[in-house]
């Protein structure tokens, strides 16, 4: 098995909210692993063979590895922000490769088909220009002045609205979203996709919301996302082939599609292949 350069990064491994007296067994890249919350709440992570994997506690996740991650985990700086409800979606599994997870959390073209009347709905179905980049400093895939209409683009929202998103891509297997805040037009709602490669073609979703939003019940935020993300699934699922192309010639890409392009020259220029197809076959 060739992990490449994804080796040495963080995942998310569990929920801190839902480890408690007893321990959970999953894995992380085809690897057996055991996530547990000692009595002094120290979260600890095993490997199958007794060894100590690298521990991170952030964003309501116990983060993982299989090797010796060289920096510490992305900053998002709303994470730390009073007045923030922070909620913890829980987790979904998809039998596909964890970047397409990813890329298909980057694609809006999608929203009127797939999620119809709730981010998107015909005839409102064409891309507007945005902006996408490299951003070298940071080393993440930022995509700017998005723009859809979407007849409920949260929980909050009363009635449709044209929304505003920025997409940031600061790991492989996750991306952070931020789009128009309906309560607080000034700010931006924090929409995250954190994904644990379990395999090359399966992977457990985990996406966590920094909202504004002092009126919708936990309940219901938890129940809207999880409902848009079920819908995701069922294409995810049935796309193929599972693994994620990285030959360019493998899958026709379309103006729209800029943001998933610039994703893919990331993963392939830093050799993130674990989940990727490399060439046609």
């Amino acid at each position: 098995m060739t992990y490449g350069a994804m080796l040495n990064e963080w995942y998310p491994v569990g929920l801190v909210s839902q480890l408690g007296k007893h321990s959970h067994k999953t894995a992380l890249m085809g690897e057996p692993i055991e996530v547990s919350v000692g009595a002094d709440g120290t979260a600890s992570v095993t490997a199958d063979s007794g060894r100590a994997l690298p521990v991170c506690v952030r964003y309501g996740h116990v983060w993982s590895s299989l090797g010796e991650p060289q920096k510490e985990l992305f900053a998002i700086p709303e994470a730390d922000q009073p007045g923030r409800r922070f909620v913890d979606v829980g987790v979904v599994r998809v039998r596909c490769s964890p970047l397409r997870a990813v890329e298909n959390f980057l694609d809006i073209a999608h929203f009127p088909f797939v999620h119809t009347d709730i981010l998107g709905a015909e005839p409102h179905t064409e891309v507007q220009n945005y902006k996408v980049e490299i951003r070298d400093v940071e080393d993440e895939v930022w995509a700017t002045q998005v723009k859809f209409y979407q007849p409920q683009a949260a929980k909050s929202a009363s009635g449709g609205i044209t929304t505003e998103y920025m997409y940031r891509v600061p790991a492989p297997t996750c991306s952070v979203l931020y789009k128009t805040c309906p309560p607080r037009p000034s700010e931006w709602d924090v929409i995250t996709l954190f994904v644990q490669p379990l395999a090359e073609d399966l992977c457990d979703v985990w996406p966590w919301m920094a909202l504004f939003d002092d009126e919708t019940s936990m309940t219901d935020l938890i129940h809207f996302q999880q409902t848009i993300f079920l819908q995701d699934r069922s294409i995810l699922e049935n796309q193929i082939p599972r693994l994620l192309p990285l030959d360019p010639g493998m899958e026709i890409p379309t103006r729209a599609d800029l943001t998933s392009v610039a994703y893919r020259r990331w993963l392939k220029r830093h050799n993130y292949t674990y989940g990727a197809q490399l060439v046609a076959q």
